[in-house]
């Protein structure tokens, strides 16, 4: 059987006539002890002052109250709730496959991505996947691992070495510079591109689209990537495996 009957429970402090208590201790405008005065004193003088009477301590005995203006604390409370949340940093871990016998070129590609990752602050876990005959040579991706770690040691460390999971082998990256730190710069350079554009309003839209996505590339195209290089890499390696059967 249900108890309880009410509604929901406010979160917020009790103000002026729903304060219900015979009296309070009173902290003024500017922070100030008044002590423990009378709640209809307490109410005087916030009219006096016209400001509210907050409860800012109900479980304290007496409740301590504040006279404050209490439209602009909310506000003000809400502005930096707003500013937190903004600079709030979450944890990303990206995520890039290869192949034990890489293409150069599909190297240098997607190490270009694990930089850029590792610039804005994310993590970045390397999956090594073998298939076939590659699974009796994990050195083969060991060495590709080490290579990678090595070309980006500037930009991030070996968080988690590798290690053999089923067919493939995981190694994660941690960049050196944290998130906050990456997010802050990355606000910080497109202040400086929208002060640049306002100063030079003749720019080409294109070059201003240039400096904007360099050294990006958004995630679909990645994905598109990987995909698209799989097949190509896959049907490579069936015929390698068919001319050494044959």
């Amino acid at each position: 059987m249900w108890c309880y009957l009410g509604g929901s429970i406010s979160a917020e402090p009790r103000i002026n006539d729903r304060i219900r208590v015979p009296e309070v201790r009173l902290v003024g405008p500017s922070g100030e002890q008044v002590g423990i005065v009378p709640l209809a004193k307490a109410l005087e003088l916030a009219q006096e002052y016209d400001l509210d009477l907050v409860e800012v301590a109900a479980s304290a005995r007496p409740p301590v109250c504040k006279l404050m203006d209490y439209g602009k604390f909310k506000y003000e409370s809400a502005m930096k709730a707003r500013e937190a949340r903004k600079n709030q940093a979450h944890t990303v871990i990206k995520e890039m496959k290869l192949r034990p016998k890489i293409d150069p070129h599909d190297y240098d590609t997607k190490k270009g991505h694990v930089v850029r990752f590792l610039k804005q602050g994310d993590k970045v876990k390397i999956t090594i996947m073998f298939r076939g005959r590659e699974q009796s040579r994990p050195e083969l991706g060991y060495r590709l691992l080490q290579r990678l770690a090595s070309d980006v040691e500037d930009l991030g460390f070996i968080e988690s070495n590798p290690k053999q999971d089923g067919r493939n082998m995981i190694m994660v990256l941690g960049p050196h510079k944290k998130k906050t730190e990456a997010m802050a710069e990355a606000r910080e350079a497109q202040a400086a591109r929208k002060a640049e554009a306002k100063a030079n309003p003749g720019r080409s839209q294109n070059a201003a689209d240039d400096d904007l996505a360099e050294g990006e590339i958004a995630e679909g195209e990645i994905t598109e990537a990987e995909s698209a290089e799989a097949p190509a890499e896959a049907s490579a390696e069936a015929s390698a495996e068919a001319s050494a059967e044959a």
